[in-house]
């Protein structure tokens, strides 16, 4: 059994590391089935995973390559850290690794080149281009901690309970059941009109994406089912939820921008369909 506490592995755009209090806070007393239909890098799940407010959790993306990545740490670690023990930290060897084709690559090679992209690249951006290929730059890190065995045997140890889907936002409606928790951290709404909608994913996420999120959100309660999302802090969000659900505004730091000048500190909305610290709907 690891002694370490699991921390997310993969850096992810958007990850809620800082916000980790925030959300605790607003989860709910005691809850069935734990469900992250957009898992990202996970901050959320092995935060609970580490109070052991897990029982039986459900951890879906609609991301393949990110979803087998989270299989083969559950299942091989070793096998993982064995492959990162062979790797090396130079401009070359990084190209070389994103010119492969991960479709053709075994699950444990998969899994160690996409530990080693994301923690070489730079500023740490998990990005495909329309193609679907990683397309982000070599990154001036000077030791990258891509192998990292305390952590990444802990992280397969915090997996134990979860069950891992490559599916849609969508497919949590055949899943979640009245009393269980429901976390969504989609692709946000853009806070500007000269912004678009996009994501890690080659596609993006639409605005009818966003329509067809706040559908299954208000299916979800109705059937008695605790959720739980995030969003910014932009109009449509509030046009979105603010009939049916509590919408609190909170501040992130956001540092993933072109623009310097814009990074900081940005509005987001945390979303429930139930008060903070009552086990009953509104």
């Amino acid at each position: 059994m690891s002694r370490i506490t699991p921390r997310p592995f993969l850096k992810w755009v958007g990850g809620k590391g800082q916000l980790l209090n925030k959300l605790i806070e607003r989860t709910p007393p005691r809850f069935g089935a734990y469900h992250e239909p957009f898992l990202g890098g996970g901050a959320f799940y092995f935060a609970l995973q580490r109070m052991g407010r897990i029982r039986e959790a459900h951890l879906a993306d609609l991301n393949w390559e990110l979803i087998d990545t989270f299989r083969s740490v559950r299942d091989q670690p070793d096998q993982i850290l064995a492959r990162l023990e062979t790797f090396r930290h130079t401009e070359t060897f990084f190209y070389d690794m994103r010119r492969k084709n991960p479709r053709r690559m075994k699950p444990v090679n998969r899994a160690a080149r996409m530990i080693f992209l994301n923690k070489t690249c730079f500023n740490g951006l998990y990005r495909v281009n329309q193609k679907g290929k990683f397309n982000v730059p070599f990154g001036r890190f000077k030791n990258p901690k891509y192998r990292d065995p305390d952590n990444l045997l802990a992280v397969s140890e915090a997996l134990n309970p979860a069950k891992l889907h490559n599916a849609s936002f969508h497919s949590v409606m055949d899943r979640a059941k009245a009393g269980d928790f429901v976390y969504f951290d989609p692709p946000y709404v853009p806070v500007s009109d000269t912004a678009n909608f996009t994501c890690y994913q080659a596609k993006g996420f639409t605005y009818i994406d966003q329509i067809m999120l706040r559908d299954v959100a208000r299916q979800l309660s109705e059937r008695g089912v605790y959720v739980m999302l995030s969003n910014s802090a932009a109009p449509l969000v509030r046009e979105l939820y603010g009939d049916n659900f509590i919408l609190t505004e909170i501040k992130a730091r956001r540092n993933v921008n072109r623009d310097a000048s814009k990074r900081g500190k940005v509005g987001e909305y945390l979303i429930t369909n139930y008060p903070v610290g009552s086990l009953t709907f509104s």
